[in-house]
């Protein structure tokens, strides 16, 4: 495999992340099966072929709300790159916030002592990101996983699960039906 951009790893690093070569070969994506995504996210870093490297990333590192090492591994790096893309755009906001969600289901491993450093200050990050970028949102996706990362940030798990799996519609629609409105 290519090596890593050197702004990708120097970013990743300022996370905290210190992956050779052989651990991020080692990794676990949610099928249970070693993912490696660093390609993936060279692609989204070089903004190639991006649809097509969101469709890997949440077919490998989320399934059916399992998630493992490489899921973990890609928060900060995830993060980074949207940091440094500049693009407000949902999907980074959505992966991070599923995997946090599924993280602590009861069914998926622990966060490793290796990567909790680097996941905590990524998470933080894009909080600080969410609070710049939400006065500006005006995309339904937009400020629902952003509001979906404040509020997982914030203790309010329930909250955030309902802004990143359900749009504004279904969101009604429940109301609705639970005579709410």
């Amino acid at each position: 495999m290519a090596a890593i951009l050197p702004d990708w790893q120097t970013g990743c690093m300022s996370f905290g992340i210190n992956l050779d070569e052989d651990d991020w070969a080692r990794l676990v994506g949610g099928y249970r099966h070693r993912y490696d995504p660093r390609e993936a996210l060279r692609m989204l870093l070089q903004g190639v072929e991006v649809e097509k490297a969101w469709r890997e990333l949440w077919n490998e590192l989320h399934h059916q709300n399992d998630v493992d090492t490489a899921s973990y591994a890609a928060v900060p790096a995830l993060v980074h790159i949207y940091e440094l893309r500049g693009v407000p755009h949902y999907n980074t906001y959505a992966l991070v916030t599923t995997i946090e969600l599924a993280r602590q289901n009861g069914r998926n491993p622990d966060l490793p002592e290796n990567l909790r450093a680097a996941y905590e200050a990524a998470w933080q990050k894009l909080v600080e990101i969410g609070l710049r970028e939400l006065k500006a949102a005006n995309t339904e996706p937009l400020v629902s996983c952003i509001i979906a990362v404040l509020a997982i940030a914030k203790g309010q798990r329930d909250l955030g699960w309902f802004a990143t799996n359900y749009d504004e519609s279904e969101r009604r629609e429940i109301l609705e039906r639970a005579e709410v409105i």
